[in-house]
């Protein structure tokens, strides 16, 4: 029985769902959402801010400033509550009530962008906000997710090496691309490894972190309005963009198997049985595909008909539509 002081002691890193069962297809989920911060970014958060106070940059007079779509906003919200720092996160309309007031209830401000940027979406909106903050209060400290090393050294150090330990034959691995951290920290190991694993980044339509069109994101997590710093394309092996439509889809059928997951899981598992069947239709294939958070946090987004129905349009959720990928 784990005993612990902190929230950020409490990591399950070595849960796996079958998918074949609820999906019919030879899938396995890696779960990242069963710590206190409730999705993967606790690996990050934790990463980042072991750094800043290695390096002295971190004190207890210092405000943390971050942007974040959510799930990093609420790591650091805990591990900010529990060592005393003050904490700062900027996000935009599309975070998740439950996430803000999450935030909010360990003690972490939260301000909010209501408009776009023309050309960086609310992304860009997030960053400008971000960096008039650091430059009127010295105070403030950013750890910018976006740019930060430790955002794929914490993934290079324990999410790629336990799944490399729990699947010693994986062929392929599927992982969502938002800020890239995930992405690049098990990229870079693999290849480094020298193991034939295919790595497969799943990105949103509407992204633009592979060279495509930008376009209105409605779920948070993946996906992005302005290029990731931390994205290297010689490390990955290709590339799927699922349309968000086909991404609550995939959530839905989970659910009616009574798996709850988070929106960008939905992304990664419709990308994931998108790719295996162009690419391995019928050839026998050890896959692994990373669920970054839980759905509690979307029951009033992608869980609830009428924001669905609102969005994407009426028939989103068909009873033949929930069946395809």
């Amino acid at each position: 029985m784990p005993v612990i002081s902190a929230p950020g002691d409490f990591l399950v890193d070595d849960l796996y769902l079958d998918l074949r069962p609820v999906l019919g297809e030879p899938l396995y989920l890696k779960c990242e959402g069963f710590n206190f911060a409730g999705s993967v970014k606790l690996k990050a958060a934790s990463a980042m801010i072991d750094d800043a106070e290695r390096r002295g940059v971190l004190n207890a007079d210092s405000v943390i400033v971050e942007s974040s779509s959510g799930n990093l906003g609420v790591a650091l919200s805990m591990i900010a509550a529990s060592k005393g720092y003050h904490f700062l996160c900027v996000t935009d309309t599309r975070c998740n009530l439950a996430t803000r007031r999450l935030m909010e209830a360990v003690g972490a401000r939260v301000h909010i962008i209501t408009e776009p940027d023309p050309e960086g979406g609310f992304l860009g909106a997030r960053l400008d906000y971000v960096r008039q903050v650091c430059a009127s209060d010295e105070r403030s400290l950013w750890l910018n997710q976006y740019a930060n090393a430790y955002g794929w050294i914490a993934h290079y150090r324990t999410t790629a090496p336990s799944i490399a330990e729990q699947f010693p034959d994986l062929d392929v691995l599927f992982v969502g691309a938002g800020t890239t951290g995930t992405l690049m920290g098990c990229a870079r190991y693999f290849k480094e490894s020298a193991r034939p694993v295919t790595v497969v980044a799943v990105d949103s339509v509407g992204s633009v972190n592979f060279g495509g069109p930008p376009g209105p994101r409605m779920i948070p997590g993946l996906g992005s309005g302005v290029p990731s710093q931390l994205l290297d394309p010689s490390f990955v092996d290709d590339v799927v963009h699922v349309p968000e439509v086909k991404a609550i889809r995939a959530l839905h059928r989970l659910a009616a198997s009574g798996f709850l997951l988070g929106g960008s899981t939905g992304t990664v598992v419709s990308g994931a049985l998108s790719w295996l069947a162009e690419h391995r239709p019928d050839e026998p294939c050890t896959a692994v595909a990373i669920s970054p958070d839980l759905g509690e946090r979307y029951l009033d987004s992608v869980y609830q008909s009428n924001w669905v129905g609102d969005i994407y349009g009426a028939h989103a959720l068909d009873f033949d539509s929930v069946r395809s990928p």
